[in-house]
């Protein structure tokens, strides 16, 4: 193995990966699995999780399944009990898992819709890096990576919890990565732009929106959930190994012409 290779090698590493069912957390899932990492494919439900597992699996990796609603409490702390059952350890946390239930004017934003994104989005994040920080810390070490967004720094349109969540997450991985870098501990946020996913189905199904969007970004296309995962994997890796504390903005120009 080249020295460039060893510096993105994940091999002996477990990766916790929520959100890994569809999207940018399957991207995410496949591309550690194919550097070396053993991944827990995690999501609400197990059955979609066991079809990435499966296709990771088959092309020579290894990988493991754990259902996970991370906006409920309890589901974490089964998740976690049964890491440390299976795997002993963690090396790898990715919180990509995310809700965005309503989309729509701000002043509209009904209890239920904040409550359910505050729960996923910022609580759901803080308490599985509060339990995946407390094992790497007794290990020697481990990396974090939230997975953002753009609109936490420049509020999407119509998505104003959600926008208002992910500047929490953002900060949230400061707040981490401060404290925690002396346990070797090393946490980065990635804020994607726009990317086609099921998610993001409300503004790259709509032909309208989507052209307006692109003209705003300096690719002008809508970018890919693989676009995603190799910046995870530079975060993860031990080419990061003097990065923590990061907002790594991947959204293609998106934010050039921002005036924030």
């Amino acid at each position: 193995m080249t020295a460039s290779a060893k510096m993105f090698d994940l091999s002996g590493k477990i990766a916790l990966v929520t959100g890994a069912s569809r999207g940018i957390g399957e991207s995410i899932a496949r591309t550690l699995a194919s550097h070396g990492a053993h991944v827990i494919v995690s999501s609400r439900k197990a059955a979609d999780c066991e079809r990435v597992a499966d296709e990771i699996r088959k092309a020579g990796g290894k990988a493991d399944v754990i259902a996970c609603h991370i906006g409920e409490l309890d589901a974490i702390k089964n998740l976690w009990a049964e890491i440390d059952a299976k795997l002993g350890r963690i090396d790898i946390l990715v919180n990509n898992a995310a809700a965005n239930p309503y989309f729509g004017p701000i002043l509209d934003t009904d209890v239920t819709a904040f409550q359910k994104t505050i729960d996923v989005n910022i609580r759901g994040y803080f308490f599985m890096s509060v339990e995946a920080s407390k094992r790497m810390a007794k290990q020697g070490g481990g990396a974090i990576v939230n997975v953002a967004s753009v609109a936490g720094i420049v509020p999407g349109a119509f998505m104003g919890i959600y926008s208002v969540t992910k500047a929490a997450v953002i900060s949230m991985t400061k707040a981490f990565a401060q404290e925690l870098g002396a346990k070797k501990i090393r946490v980065n946020a990635l804020l994607p732009g726009l990317t086609a996913t099921k998610f993001a189905g409300a503004l790259v199904q709509n032909d309208q929106i989507r052209k307006e969007a692109e003209k705003q970004i300096s690719l002008h296309r809508v970018a890919t959930p693989d676009e995603m995962a190799g910046a995870v994997l530079y975060l993860c890796s031990p080419a990061a190994s003097y990065t923590t504390g990061l907002e790594m903005i991947v959204d293609g120009g998106m934010l050039i012409g921002s005036t924030v």
